[in-house]
């Protein structure tokens, strides 16, 4: 007997899954799914946002109880009516936006929920040793006493992973887990999940990702619109095989996109200076431009002053220098430059973190589409907003921009991170501004709303729109920009052309190597 990566083994799955379904309301999630996933190996789970892998995953764990199926864990039927259910099963889950309480230390967050009695130091102590020995035995290094607040993402993407280690954790569910990593992070936490393998651990992997699927797991279900529709083993499929599988039809895996006709300059930025609310100088004396008809984009290591460049042309944080727009000086600092100033000027902003800083995730839909637009003449009747017109607009924006489901009244927390990004830059988008600003466009996002994101923007910029675009993707960024800025330490570190470079001469500009030594 073979398992589903051709190598010889009478054990029973890991994790069975036999019919499982689940409706919540008139949306059915998960339609009568089965799935098998052998020990030791790392297999991954892929499919459009919607298409109903978390909610699985959130049955496996404990989070939602399944209508109808069964679950088997090492070949032995179990109920799992709580997450406590499934760590007792040796299952634990990393979430795509972390669990963790951030003025707590790192040790604190271990043995949260899992102390060994009223007195908090025998278990502190007993969990610093753990921690010592997981993290030698498994290359999970992190300081036990660094508080979650002053440690990056990767390093609390880390914690995660001890967290459910030290619960003893034989199986790993990880859901997008590079959403929010640079490159560089995500290169070392698979290097830290084959190692899991290597030790006998079964990873089960959730990613829109094909290229993180194609390096790094064993096998791969695909999932559409909550039924399960293929489970192959990786080294027989490839991208675009799967692509297809996720989204059902033919994915252009490029931006289609025709040269760039640059005119005029909409955005002149002048020695631009931000000092944050600490007295760090985060940008330090900037100058760009981007021209009508352009994607100008700006590559970087995340923390080197993109999201504050970002903030202070989206009016979310002052500063000094000169900003123009088609030759008119924007305020920097006071009431001229806030949010709703620059909307007034025709700059729409697609923020990086559509959750904290896009959407209201309580409020409807229909209330998120009017979010910082809502003193539009359009909207409103008299004094008070119309919202039968806002609804109907929200409807026709969902249906132009394929929002999943189709629902003005869903309250955004409960659309997938792709859907609530569509929100976004559909509203932002359909503003027709001068000016887009887009920070992370595809975070969290599947391969198909991917393409049809890049799309929407290339068509703006088709339109005589100038764009600024902000992403950690280096492939994102030589498939839509026309010209490519990076940042270091709050600089510009040079431009280039995407056809006249490469990702080695941008990864030594993003590292801090100056222009003629690149």
């Amino acid at each position: 007997m073979q398992d589903d990566t051709g190598r010889p083994t009478t054990a029973a799955p890991a994790i069975e899954l036999r019919g499982i379904s689940k409706a919540f309301g008139p949306v059915q999630a998960n339609k009568d799914i089965s799935i098998r996933v052998m020990p030791g190996t790392i297999h991954g789970i892929i499919g459009e946002n919607g298409a109903g892998k978390s909610t699985l995953m959130s049955i496996l764990y404990g989070f939602y109880r399944a209508d109808a199926g069964e679950i088997f864990i090492a070949g032995k039927k179990t109920e799992i009516p709580d997450s406590q259910a499934a760590i007792a099963a040796g299952i634990g889950m990393v979430f795509q936006h972390f669990k963790l309480v951030e003025n707590f230390t790192v040790l604190e967050n271990i043995i949260l929920g899992a102390e060994d009695g009223r007195l908090l130091k025998p278990s502190l102590a007993k969990a610093r040793a753990s921690l010592i020995d997981l993290a030698q035995e498994y290359g999970l290094n992190v300081d036990p006493d660094a508080r979650i607040e002053e440690i990056g993402v990767g390093m609390q993407q880390r914690v995660e992973i001890l967290k459910a280690l030290y619960r003893q954790a034989d199986i790993l569910i990880l859901d997008e887990p590079t959403g929010v990593l640079t490159p560089a992070e995500a290169d070392q936490l698979f290097r830290i999940l084959h190692r899991l393998r290597e030790e006998g651990k079964t990873i089960i992997l959730i990613t829109h990702k094909l290229r993180e699927i194609m390096d790094t797991t064993d096998t791969v279900s695909v999932m559409r619109r909550g039924q399960m529709t293929a489970t192959v083993k990786t080294s027989e499929t490839g991208p675009e095989h799967l692509a297809e599988l996720m989204v059902g039809r033919k994915v252009l895996l490029r931006v289609d996109k025709v040269p760039a006709t640059p005119g005029k300059a909409v955005l002149q930025i002048e020695n631009l200076h931000v000092v944050d609310d600490k007295g760090v100088e985060r940008l330090k004396g900037i100058d760009l431009t981007v021209r009508a008809g352009e994607i100008l984009g700006i590559a970087g290591v995340a923390g080197n002053g993109q999201s504050e460049l970002l903030e202070v042309l989206g009016g979310m944080r002052p500063g000094t220098g000169s900003i123009r727009l088609n030759g008119v000086p924007l305020a920097l600092s006071g009431p001229d430059a806030d949010g709703q100033a620059r909307r007034a000027q025709h700059i729409a902003h697609v923020p990086e973190d559509r959750q904290r800083e896009g959407l209201i995730m309580e409020f409807h839909a229909w209330e998120n589409v009017a979010f910082g637009y809502h003193r539009d003449p359009a909207y409103r009747s008299g004094p008070l907003m119309n919202n039968a017109v806002l609804r109907a607009d929200t409807e026709a924006k969902m249906e132009k921009f394929d929002v999943r489901p189709p629902d003005p009244w869903l309250a955004a927390k409960n659309f997938s991170g792709g859907n609530q990004q569509k929100v976004v830059v559909a509203r932002e988008i359909e503003r027709n501004p001068d000016l887009l600003l887009v920070g992370q466009p595809t975070r969290g996002v599947d391969i198909g709303a991917i393409e049809f994101i890049h799309k929407q923007i290339v068509a703006l910029r088709d339109q005589g729109k100038a764009i600024l675009l902000v992403s950690v993707e280096l492939e994102e960024i030589f498939g839509l920009a026309d010209r490519i800025a990076v940042m270091f330490d709050g600089q510009i570190m040079g431009e280039r052309l995407p056809g006249r470079t490469d990702e080695k001469e941008l990864g030594l500009l993003m590292a801090g190597v100056n222009g003629e030594a690149a």
